[in-house]
């Protein structure tokens, strides 16, 4: 039975070879994973519930409003200066805002000489889910307030950093967002009536399936019915899966061994501790993903797990237990469709840039003639003023060129987010988010629904690396 394939934005994308049908289990986080929210509202509504927050604290924030074009998953907070960047996957900082304001380039160059971007040192604070847009858009904003003496209490750029990540965390601990798109889930939520087909075939294909979210019990129980059970035909969404385990606190599930406990009433969320095998009919909260690997009867290599966060989801897994890991990156859609609209100018800018690049050889060897020349210690096809002539009629052709390169360039320099570029790339390089991903992820894909067309019995093969002499 033949099948389309999928479109280009729809695809799953190898950095390293996955044969699911070596995996004998898989587990999924549910946010931005299992459901796909829409980023606008929740993280303006995220931004609003913070900004209410610092108010009642007395803080300027009344006028600040939550741009979405503003910030992008891969930033990098600069915590000394008080600055977003965007790193390459050196960590060389391209472009960067001191608060909402962009860093002119000599600006650029004199922050940024001789500095990396290693996340490694807490000065960094890598934006690695669409959950921290806000929290980069608030901390923006009140940089500038910062630096106009607005707010005294805090004495720097990491402080005033600590205080936003906190609010926010507030808002979600006290769980007046999550009440708030409770109420109204068709307002934040994404449908995706292909993602609980893919899940049966995984299942009747003799996969172990298991959620594990850190979300709590009631709202992973709403968001799911809400998102799933009208496409079940009568079926409930715990059917589809072999364990359920919500506030699992990533990324600690993954490198400590805490206890399980068992829902025992769902309606009041009564629990008590949990020994032994993990029932399907049950809801299980915390515990470990060793104890997990002890209940299926599987480990390492033999689990695949699938998430959105770049941290608490893949790279921990995958560098303590060594789970195959699936990265969701729903923005990879309108990055793939805004890069393949532009591929005709694309094409155009690569034919032009190989011009320049010939040009740029030929003011070189002109160049090398003349130093001959005036030198005399070695011979010269051209005479000095011969020489100039030609560097200087070259040097008109190139400027010529860069007229007709520069607009190409800047507007390849906004595909899918016109302040900060595509999510993958940085400048010509890969950006350091694509490092990362390249780094945890074995596959990554826009939504965790595209292993349905890919089937359970997939050779999911990574594609052949580039190296600059290929071509």
């Amino acid at each position: 039975m033949a099948m389309s394939p999928p479109s280009p934005e729809r695809r799953i994308f190898g950095n390293r070879t996955l044969n699911l049908r070596s995996i004998r289990a898989i587990g999924y986080d549910m946010d931005y994973t299992l459901i796909h929210y829409r980023v606008d509202e929740w993280e303006a509504s995220a931004f609003r519930h913070t900004r209410d927050r610092l108010a009642a604290r007395g803080w300027p924030v009344g006028d600040l409003t939550f741009d979405p074009d503003s910030v992008i998953r891969g930033l990098t907070i600069d915590l000394e200066h008080g600055n977003l960047v965007k790193p390459t996957r050196f960590g060389y900082v391209i472009r960067a805002a001191h608060g909402t304001e962009f860093l002119e380039f000599d600006r650029l160059r004199t922050t940024y000489h001789g500095v990396t971007v290693d996340l490694a040192e807490p000065r960094w604070v890598f934006l690695n889910t669409l959950f921290s847009l806000s929290e980069a858009a608030m901390y923006a904003g009140l940089v500038d307030r910062f630096d106009a003496g607005s707010i005294p209490e805090v004495h720097s750029y990491a402080e005033l950093y600590d205080v936003v990540r906190s609010t926010l965390d507030e808002a979600h601990m006290e769980g007046q967002l999550k009440e708030e798109i409770l109420a109204d889930p068709k307002r934040f939520v994404i449908a995706d009536p292909e993602m609980p087909l893919a899940l049966l075939d995984q299942r009747h294909a003799g996969k172990r399936i298991v959620l594990i979210t850190n979300s709590e019990w009631e709202y992973t129980d709403r968001m799911m019915r809400y998102a799933f059970d009208r496409h079940l035909g009568g079926q409930n969404w715990r059917d589809l899966f072999d364990a359920v385990i919500v506030s699992a606190a990533k990324p600690e599930f993954f490198t400590a061994r805490r206890p399980f406990y068992r829902v025992v009433d769902e309606g009041l969320g009564l629990m008590r501790p949990h020994a032994g095998p993990l029932s399907p009919a049950s809801v299980y909260v915390g515990g470990s993903a060793v104890q997990l690997e002890d209940h299926l009867g599987v480990s390492g290599d033999e689990i695949l797990y699938v998430g959105d966060h770049l941290y608490s989801d893949v790279s921990v897994s995958k560098a303590l237990l060594r789970w195959r890991t699936a990265l969701v990156l729903r923005e990879l859609e309108s990055e793939i469709s805004a890069t393949e609209e532009f591929r005709p100018q694309e094409q155009r800018l690569e034919s032009l840039m190989e011009r320049k690049a010939g040009i740029e050889q030929e003011i070189a060897m002109a160049r090398l003639a003349r130093q001959r020349a005036q030198g005399g210690y070695a011979r010269s096809d051209l005479t000095i003023a011969e020489a100039d002539g030609v560097i200087e009629a070259l040097r008109t052709t190139l400027a010529a060129l860069d007229d007709e390169i520069t607009p190409l360039a800047i507007e390849s320099g906004r595909l899918r987010n016109r302040v900060w570029g595509p999510l993958m790339r940085s400048g010509n390089d890969k950006s350091l988010f694509a490092r990362q991903v390249e780094r945890y992820a074995d596959v990554y894909t826009s939504r965790a629904s595209n292993f349905l067309a890919a089937t359970p019995y997939a050779y999911l093969r990574a594609d052949r690396g580039s190296l600059p002499h290929d071509r």
